[in-house]
C-alpha cells in the first residue's frame, strides 16, 4: 500500500467513523470539515476504489462507500515512513524525542516499562 495523502486520510477517517455511507451522507460529514462538494467527493472516492483504498458496492442504490483498508493497517505504514524517513528506522530515538519534549506520566511511564519488559529489550 502506498503512503496516503491527508485528503485520503479524511475520507477514510470519515468512512472508518461511519461505518460505511452513501455518498450523500459522506458528502455532509466531510463538508464542513473540507468545504467539498459532491463531485469532489465523488472524484476521491472514484480514485481512491482505483488504489483499493474505497469499496463500492455498486448492487446497491444509492451506492454504499466502505473502507477498503482498516484503520490499523494505515497506521502502521504510517508510524514505519514516518520512523524510517525521519529517525532512519531507529525507535529508540523517535521514543527519546518524545519524551524530552512531552514528558509522560507515571502511569504511562509504568506502560512503557512494562512494554520494554516484555520485549526483552
Amino acid at each position: 500500500m502506498q503512503k496516503l495523502s491527508d485528503r485520503e486520510w479524511t475520507v477514510l477517517e470519515a468512512l472508518w467513523q461511519m461505518g460505511g455511507a452513501e455518498l450523500g451522507a459522506l458528502v455532509e460529514r466531510l463538508r464542513p470539515l473540507t468545504g467539498w462538494n459532491r463531485n469532489t467527493v465523488l472524484t476521491y472516492l472514484t480514485r481512491m476504489e482505483a488504489k483499493g483504498l474505497v469499496r463500492i458496492d455498486k448492487d446497491t442504490v444509492p451506492h454504499r462507500y466502505q473502507a477498503g483498508v482498516d484503520r490499523e493497517t494505515c497506521r502502521a505504514q504510517e508510524r514505519r515512513s514516518f520512523l524510517n524517513r525521519v529517525y532512519q528506522g531507529a525507535a529508540g530515538d523517535l521514543v527519546a524525542a518524545f519524551l524530552k519534549e512531552g514528558g509522560i506520566s507515571a502511569r504511562e511511564k509504568e506502560e512503557l516499562r512494562k512494554l520494554l519488559d516484555e520485549m526483552e529489550v
